[in-house]
This record gives structure tokens, sequence and C-alpha cells, in this order.
């Protein structure tokens, strides 16, 4: 297994980690979801599978474990930086809106007091991406904006804030005009902190991928796979956990693979074969 580029290997007492939407209003949610699929896991045959969430600053340590059993990780991590340390399992469904099985969109946020009203309004503004391996945050900005590029500038200037919520935040604080935050944030936000919301309006929505799955460590056999994909669905299958996922607005979980994912790429190249759109200056 080879490391991302800037990284080291690293081992470490086996794991299940879920950053992607630990908010602090959902994490009694998220501990009890994880406590169930670790159970699950550990009926078929992974005894090692602990209860205890593992929530670590950097999140995208444990990714590089080969102690890691499960995590969930964003579908760009799967074949860009993590590609060689990082298997897909299933990828969970969320019922709300911009998402579709197990696909979801980003919406790209303006704030409403500007009165914008096309995407050619925005050319020469700043706009705000969380992480530049994001797909809900990074991509799906380049994929809306990148047909209006010219020689692949289209923006003035891109602030990096390292998380949806930030990025909304930007927006609110007139640091940038606009941003794309993926589905799942955006209803958290609406139910748990609506005031981040207030004043900005939707002014496209990113194509349909495939969402954010969770992943075990690159090293796994096809048949720990076929096991694991046995335990998450059973947990999704769950009654006692329905109340977890009710809360975390998980619907049900679909078997996709690194090729199912490929599609991330398809659209990046694409996008790049006819100019692209630069979000930063090049190094």
């Amino acid at each position: 297994m080879t490391a991302p580029a800037g990284r080291e290997k690293v081992r470490a007492m086996p794991a299940i980690s879920l950053p992607m939407y630990d908010w602090p209003e959902v994490r009694d949610a998220t501990d009890a979801w994880a406590s169930g699929m670790a159970r699950h896991l550990r009926a078929q045959g992974f005894a090692e599978a602990p209860s205890e969430l593992l929530r670590q600053e950097d999140y995208a340590q444990a990714w590089q474990s080969s102690d890691l059993i499960l995590s969930q990780c964003c579908g760009y991590h799967v074949i860009r930086p993590f590609a060689g340390a990082l298997t897909p399992v299933l990828t969970p469904h969320y019922a709300v809106e911009g998402c579709s099985g197990p696909a979801y969109s980003s919406f790209v946020l303006v704030r409403s007091a500007d009165q914008i009203h096309s995407l050619t309004e925005l050319r020469g503004r700043v706009c705000a991406i969380n992480d530049r391996c994001s797909m809900s945050g990074m991509l799906a900005l380049k994929l809306v904006f990148g047909p209006l590029a010219d020689n692949g500038k289209f923006f003035s200037s891109t602030i990096e804030t390292g998380a949806h919520v930030s990025s909304l935040r930007a927006l609110l604080r007139r640091e940038a005009d606009v941003c794309a935050v993926d589905a799942i944030c955006l209803a958290l936000a609406r139910r748990y902190r609506p005031e981040l919301l207030a004043g900005l309006t939707e002014i496209a929505r990113s194509p349909l991928v495939p969402g954010l799955p969770y992943v075990t460590a690159g090293h796994r056999s096809a048949q720990e796979l076929l096991r694991m994909r046995q335990a998450i669905a059973a947990a999704f299958a769950d009654p006692e956990l329905q109340p977890a996922r009710d809360a975390l607005f998980l619907s049900g979980c679909s078997p996709l693979d690194r090729s199912d994912y490929a599609i991330i790429t398809a659209l990046e190249r694409n996008l790049e074969s006819h100019g692209g759109l630069a979000l930063w200056e090049a190094a």
C-alpha cells in the first residue's frame, strides 16, 4: 500500500471513524450508529472492531492506517490522494434534497442581498472552497463554472476555509462571494444552524456524483470486503438503529466500488480538456 504523497504510512489501534458529518448536534447519533456498525462487524468476524468512535483533529491520519476498519471519506479521496490506501465498502443514501440513492450534489450559494441572478455575474468575484481535495466544495465549483472560464480563469481569487461551515461563514462575513456546500451539510445547517443560511440563496447545483463512501484499509481481501458489506447492510436493516439513522438522514446503502467513482475522474478530465478552471495559482 502506497501512502499519499507527503504523508507517512502509519499504524495504530483498530479504528472506526466517521469524520465527514460529525457535527456536535448529532454526535450522540453518530456514536450510536458507529457502535451499531461495530456490533454487526464483530458478528461478521471482525472481533477487533471497537464500539468507541475514533475522533482526532487530523482525521485523514486514520485513512493511512493498515488497522483502519471503517471510516467515511469524500469520493475524491478514493480516486485521488488516498487511491491506494482506501477501498470503498458501501455508499450510504441520504434522505435530503439534492441526493438520489447513493448520489449527491452540491448547492452553489451566494448572498441574497447581492442580487445575483446568473452565474456570469460572479465573474471576477471571490470564491470559497473548503478543501483542495473536496468533490463537494472544490470540484463542484469547477464543474459549474468551468464552462464559463476564460483561459482557465473566472474568479479573481479563492480562499480555502477548511470546512463547509466555514465557507458559509465566509459568505456571511463578505470574505467571499460564492461557495459550494454538499446536500447533507446543507440539510444539517437547515435543521441545526439556520443562522448560517440566513441571507443566502441557491444559484446553481452541481451534477449528481457518487456520494461519500464508507471505506476500509486498502489491503482488505475480497472476502473481508464482502463480510464488511454484509455487516454494514445489516446495520442499515437493524430496527434498533433507526433513531440514529433518522438523526443522520441515513436511508439506505449501495455497494459501489472504486470503478463507480471513476465518473469523478472523467468529469474532471473532461473539464480540463476544455480549458479547465483554476481556483488557485500554481505553486
